[in-house]
């Protein structure tokens, strides 16, 4: 086990925030893993991957474990289906990029997605009209405490909105390991969502493929998202938020083109960038960080501005969008 003490985590956080970690270690496999665990059984954990989904505020004052699990492997298929299981610590568009090169269908629409393959089910990412859970087969993961193997069925991991069974009742008990998921043999082209359909039309695509929506839906998002090697930010900082079909026709009356999508719970799901563009913060600058120009889902760090800006921002962006419309955002990211 290499150790390192007081390790800055500008470079592991794709804000680029910087502040300290106590204990700093990487791990690349299971025994590696349960080595550090059982070392440092009473202080906290952070178990980090592409840190693109993380604002840290303060010093982390416990040990800090970069998952650099690695390896890709076809391990079984069926008439419809390839079982495709990937190790944790895989860049999550690198995985993209192999299924793609492999005819394994399904995962196209969430090219370039920052972060690691670990996150993606923590969080049921999602883009396009895909999540995670439409693909998604198992995955396994290591308790922290008890250093014991478990797997996790789709049904175990409780996938909703950006949300999954590791963000509540076993949030920070466990390590995922590796990530299996089930992909098509014959793919179903997804391009209803967004602008696909207009970039493929623009790349003089008349017969989609999945390599095809691929570099469509990465040629929307660079034109739309800031790439976070060149300004810090960490994607979709807020969730569309699910109202009431009630609030959505108090909403209309002072702003029709209100964009509402039907749920079938007979909520609607609204736009947040939208309502965060109406209250006026799409492009704001304060000093050294702000709201991206062209996303206003997006906060960034132009360089050097300390978590709690960036998080006070945020609080500034939810008081005014409640305000305005009476509803009340919730934000994507992680804080620590």
């Amino acid at each position: 086990m290499q150790l390192q003490n007081n390790i800055s985590l500008k470079p592991y956080n794709t804000f680029g925030i910087d502040v300290n970690a106590k204990f700093f270690t990487e791990v690349s496999s299971e025994e590696n893993l349960k080595e550090v665990l059982s070392h440092f059984k009473n202080e906290s954990k952070l178990i980090l991957g592409g840190g693109s989904n993380i604002l840290f505020t303060k010093n982390f004052e416990g040990v800090a474990i970069k998952n650099n699990f690695k390896g890709i492997e076809l391990i079984n298929e069926d008439p419809n289906f390839f079982y495709v299981n990937a190790a944790a610590g895989e860049v999550w568009h690198e995985f993209v990029l192999h299924c793609i090169n492999n005819n394994y269908a399904g995962i196209e629409n969430l090219s370039l997605i920052p972060g690691c393959v670990g996150a993606s089910p923590m969080q049921n990412i999602g883009a396009y009209g895909v999540e995670i859970k439409d693909t998604f087969h198992s995955l396994e993961a290591i308790h922290i405490q008890e250093l014991t193997k478990k797997t996790f069925t789709k049904e175990a991991c409780k996938f909703g909105y950006r949300e999954s069974i590791f963000k509540h009742e076993v949030k920070n008990e466990f390590v995922i390991t590796s990530v299996t998921f089930r992909l098509n043999k014959q793919p179903t082209f997804n391009t209803s969502y967004g602008a696909i359909e207009q970039e493929l039309e623009k790349m003089k695509i008349t017969i989609p493929s999945i390599k095809a929506i691929s570099e469509a839906v990465c040629a929307i998002r660079r034109s739309k998202l800031p790439d976070p090697k060149k300004i810090g930010n960490a994607g979709s900082f807020f969730k569309n938020p699910e109202v009431s079909s009630q609030l959505v026709e108090i909403i209309k009356q002072k702003h029709p083109s209100v964009p509402a999508y039907p749920l079938e719970n007979g909520h609607y799901k609204l736009a947040a960038g939208w309502l965060i563009e109406q209250a006026g913060w799409k492009g704001k600058i304060i000093n050294n960080y702000g709201v991206h120009k062209d996303q206003a889902l997006v906060l960034v760090n132009y360089g050097g501005a300390s978590g709690i800006d960036i998080y006070n921002l945020s609080q500034q962006i939810l008081d005014s969008v409640s305000d305005k419309f009476g509803v009340l955002l919730e934000r994507e990211v992680n804080i620590l």
